[in-house]
């Protein structure tokens, strides 16, 4: 009986320190360009597309401190379509009515230096208002604090009445 009881407690303060709910985290729904573009036409919402790399350090990072917070989870999952893109698919991509392809004397598909402006660098935040502007490309790594700014600027659809720094002068972060 001693045995069952030190086997019970041992279990109880194992558990304690564990969390089981570590396979039911919430985590983001990443599509695929054709169907954040689909999704666009029936109701819109801005795309966020994470350009990365298989290669990159820094992208790695980002997916494992970035996108697995909670708050950027449900923020995204609530204001954005969101695209995981390898900045290096050899696949041809379709957007805007246009073909992308990849390009092998650069090593990274053309949609990349369309996103980028020809600024390659990993990762990098790409974020359309919608389908008819022009992309907003936020290089390197950010934390959940620094990408908190961004995704409020774009979810809430303050690009449509004031310029980012206007916007960035009052805004208040509050993820950790």
């Amino acid at each position: 009986m001693l045995k069952a009881a030190v086997v019970l407690m041992t279990c109880c303060f194992v558990t304690s320190f564990t969390d089981i709910n570590d396979n039911v985290k919430e985590k983001i729904n990443w599509l695929t360009i054709e169907e954040a573009t689909a999704k666009m036409k029936v109701a819109p919402k801005p795309v966020i597309i994470d350009l990365y790399t298989t290669w990159c350090y820094w992208c790695k990072v980002m997916d494992k401190k970035t996108y697995s917070n909670s708050n950027v989870v449900s923020y995204i999952k609530e204001h954005f379509y969101a695209v995981k893109l390898n900045a290096e698919s050899k696949d041809t991509i379709q957007w805007a009515n246009k073909s992308f392809i990849y390009d092998s004397r650069n090593k990274v598909n053309g949609f990349a230096f369309y996103l980028t402006r020809g600024q390659l660098a990993f990762p990098n935040t790409i974020i359309f208002g919608d389908l008819k502007e022009a992309p907003a490309s936020v290089p390197g790594f950010m934390g959940p604090k620094e990408i908190e700014v961004i995704l409020k600027y774009f979810g809430e659809k303050a690009y449509e009445k004031k310029d980012f720094e206007e916007y960035v002068k009052n805004f208040k972060t509050t993820w950790r």
